[in-house]
């Protein structure tokens, strides 16, 4: 059985606009962990094209995710 990481983090995309083919709006995405990207003010996320780029974090609003959504974020990445 996999255990999810408590370190796991969820984003809202609430804008796309120079990237409406690789970001929808109101779509939940999960962080991969990237410190120096963060220290730039981006964020990795695994995007429409299925791999992971980094984005301007102005884009998305971090939210929490109740435990069973949590739980099926984890098990779909």
């Amino acid at each position: 059985m996999t255990k999810k990481k408590k370190t796991d983090k969820f984003l809202l995309c609430v804008k796309n606009d120079d990237y409406p083919a690789s970001l929808e709006v109101r779509k939940i995405y999960r962080v991969i962990p990237d410190e120096a990207a963060a220290g730039r003010h981006f964020v990795r996320i695994v995007d429409e094209s299925g791999d992971d780029y980094l984005y301007p974090e102005s884009y998305f609003l971090a939210i929490e995710l109740p435990k069973a959504a949590a739980t099926v974020f984890g098990q779909a990445s």
